[in-house]
């Protein structure tokens, strides 16, 4: 019997996470690393290599999430964050052209809440906001059951909305603990997990900005359900406290009790996200 099969792809500055997905299920996956600094034909022929070895005679389609705006309609990216290079690549019509079979494109962010809609704690919720905190604040917006992406995924870019003195992404994202405090998330997490009594003040601050940000996304959007993802969320139970006690400063108190906040648990949430992107064409 012929088997069901489709290629999801999450592409970083650093990396490309290749999954070949079946039945809803990643059966392999190949993380390589990608020459962000060169030319646009060498990180292409990089991508197409590690497709290349993941690929079977079954496979019907490829879905590829990229940090970028893009033409959903055309598969064209721009302005690929940490790859310069990359400034306008035909994507869909170089990969079609190479594997002979439909390929669709979209931002890096809507394919992880994608893939929390299809796989994850997005499953019984029609309107859901993603929320990716790393090294920096992306956001992914799905209504009524479908993903908003806007003009060429301009959607859900909450982290440059302005505040404070600077913008959300500043506040919300590894960056706070960078650049205001000098230390990188990761060393912040493992001091609060030991106790640092300054670590645990300086999470209790970022919670308190993380709430005005849910806030400012619930007066425009109204979600039934915000899942966080990304590296700063391991810290979630650090800051879940502050950022609550900011989001109950939020005027209409009936929403607030139907509103349920969720840090994500799928594994590989941005391949099985792209990999949705083939199978909802189909």
């Amino acid at each position: 019997m012929k088997k069901n099969q489709v290629i999801g792809i999450d592409l970083g500055g650093t990396n490309v996470r290749i999954g070949l997905v079946e039945d809803n299920k990643i059966v392999k996956l190949i993380s390589n690393k990608i020459s962000s600094k060169e030319s646009q034909e060498i990180v292409i022929n990089e991508i197409i290599d590690v497709i290349s070895k993941i690929i079977t005679k079954n496979v019907r389609g490829i879905g590829i999430g990229v940090p970028s705006i893009v033409n959903i309609e055309k598969g064209i990216v721009y302005e690929v964050h940490n790859i310069p290079s990359w400034r306008e690549v035909h994507l869909k019509e170089i990969l079609e052209n190479k594997f002979k079979i439909p390929t669709y494109v979209n931002n890096d962010v809507n394919c992880f809440i994608l893939g929390e809609k299809h796989f994850g704690k997005g499953k019984f919720y029609k309107d859901i906001i993603g929320l990716a905190m790393g090294t920096g604040l992306g956001g992914g917006i799905i209504i009524n059951g479908e993903l908003f992406a806007g003009k060429n995924c301009g959607a859900g870019e909450f982290g440059l909305m302005k505040y404070l003195d600077k913008n959300y992404e500043y506040y919300c994202s590894g960056q706070f603990f960078q650049f205001k405090y000098g230390i990188k998330g990761e060393e912040i997490l493992k001091s609060a997990q030991n106790g640092d009594e300054k670590a645990l003040e300086i999470l209790i601050e970022f919670g308190e900005h993380m709430g005005n940000l849910i806030n400012s996304i619930m007066y425009a959007l109204n979600p039934e359900i915000i899942i966080l993802g990304g590296s700063v969320s391991k810290a979630y139970k650090f800051f879940k406290k502050s950022m609550y006690e900011k989001i109950n400063e939020y005027e209409f108190k009936t929403q607030l009790t139907q509103l349920k906040i969720e840090r994500s648990t799928l594994k590989n949430s941005a391949i099985l996200g792209a990999s949705s992107l083939v199978v909802n064409k189909n």
